[in-house]
């Protein structure tokens, strides 16, 4: 197969995946692969594997062509092919979890000599380490590598790029519970969408719904996230978005579960459980065990909760999650609290206090913890998060927690 032949069976790939009509895509890409002697069309025929299998969760596969196509770079001796195959790895490990290797790829592509990095690629390098560090619950290196992706898109007006980063920004102020910042971020993705994303795929507007959903959850405003959701929802199912069906599974169950409708969110759970273990999400898997464990806690069946968290617990050292870790163990101590069982309460209190400065989710002003409830704050330029108002009540200009870094030994 010459390189004009390559060529039209791509874009005729990319036309039956635009179409939903995913597998017969998929076929007409493994001939190319087959059959093509032109390595430029087998590195992107590999790429648009890549996707593919990146949108329908199958992660293990996704690493495998990610594999397949730096081989591939390495044969055409091009570094710009090298960064965009080292970035597909990065994004692979992402999706499996496997956050220190991510952060490793990505620190790789940003070394490459005399590459796009500087321009189309470095946002998304950026974006994907920002995630990877999130994963692992690194809030200041998660948001300066959110802050540092959106001024790539700023600077290139790349909105597709803005989008993306808005909704884990998004998922980051979820987590640190700035509920008001976890609407603005995907409302913003939203609007983006709506501007900019004639020609995008449906994909975009379903991942700022299902954003805008998880925010709407904890504001309390239960019918709003529903509505979300479920616009998120119709369009995974038309797409088969596997991962994001899973997501919107999750949020419904914590939906149900905040409405006080057991009966309903397990279900849900067992559902968005079975394609988070199929597709390999193992953080997904634990947020999971958490919303099945604070049913049980509901229904009083202490037992049953406590074997959900040590199943989570598993799950989140494994990827090296500490928020998990950290939720986890406060759910065991209110447990522990209840059973009267002073040992085992006072193991989690510890536990929880160390995932506390490990994560460093703590105000440097007051001292008080960030991330135990709704809270408005504010980060300044190093990336180091605040309340709001403590910043405001002392009116500080610069960082007491780097200030009390440099004042270590050695840095005097």
């Amino acid at each position: 197969m010459g390189q004009d032949q390559t060529k039209q069976q791509i874009e005729k790939g990319l036309q039956l995946y635009q179409s939903n009509q995913t597998e017969k895509a998929l076929q007409v890409w493994m001939k190319v692969l087959e059959k093509s002697s032109d390595l430029v069309g087998r590195f992107r025929v590999l790429g648009c594997l890549v996707t593919a299998h990146s949108e329908m969760g199958r992660y293990k596969e996704m690493l495998k062509f990610a594999v397949v196509q730096i081989d591939t770079a390495r044969e055409l001796e091009d570094a710009n092919f090298l960064l965009e195959s080292y970035l597909n790895l990065a994004r692979s490990n992402e999706k499996l979890c496997e956050f220190h290797k991510t952060i490793s790829y990505c620190k790789t592509c940003l070394g490459l000599p005399g590459t796009r990095a500087g321009a189309q690629l470095g946002g998304q390098v950026s974006l994907s380490m920002g995630n990877a560090f999130l994963g692992l619950s690194l809030f200041q290196k998660a948001l300066e590598s959110f802050e540092k992706a959106l001024r790539y898109a700023h600077n290139n007006d790349d909105a597709m790029l803005e989008c993306r980063v808005c909704c884990s920004l998004g998922s980051f102020y979820a987590q640190v519970k700035d509920y008001e910042k976890a609407l603005f971020f995907p409302c913003k993705a939203a609007e983006l969408v709506n501007d900019y994303g004639k020609g995008w795929s449906l994909k975009y507007r379903a991942m700022s719904q299902y954003h805008m959903a998880v925010a709407y959850r904890l504001l309390g405003h239960l019918g709003s996230a529903m509505e979300c959701c479920e616009e998120s929802m119709k369009i995974a199912l038309q797409h088969g978005d596997r991962p994001l069906q899973a997501l919107c599974l999750l949020c419904f169950a914590d939906i149900h579960r905040n409405r006080g409708d057991l009966e309903t969110a397990f279900p849900r759970y067992d559902s968005a459980m079975s394609i988070m273990t199929e597709i390999g999400n193992r953080l997904g898997q634990v947020q999971v065990l958490l919303g099945v464990a604070k049913c049980w806690v509901a229904r009083k069946a202490l037992d049953k909760a406590l074997d959900a968290i040590e199943r989570a617990q598993d799950l989140a050292e494994e990827v090296g999650n500490k928020l998990g870790q950290l939720k986890l163990h406060c759910l065991s101590e209110s447990i522990y609290r209840s059973k009267g069982l002073q040992r085992e309460l006072r193991a989690h209190v510890v536990r929880f206090h160390e995932c506390v400065e490990e994560t460093e989710l703590y105000c440097g002003l007051c001292g008080e913890s960030i991330g135990e409830k709704n809270s408005r704050l504010q980060a300044l330029p190093c990336s180091h998060i605040f309340h709001l108002r403590c910043l405001q009540n002392n009116g500080t200009r610069s960082c007491p927690n780097c200030r009390r870094s440099s004042m270590k030994p050695g840095f005097v």
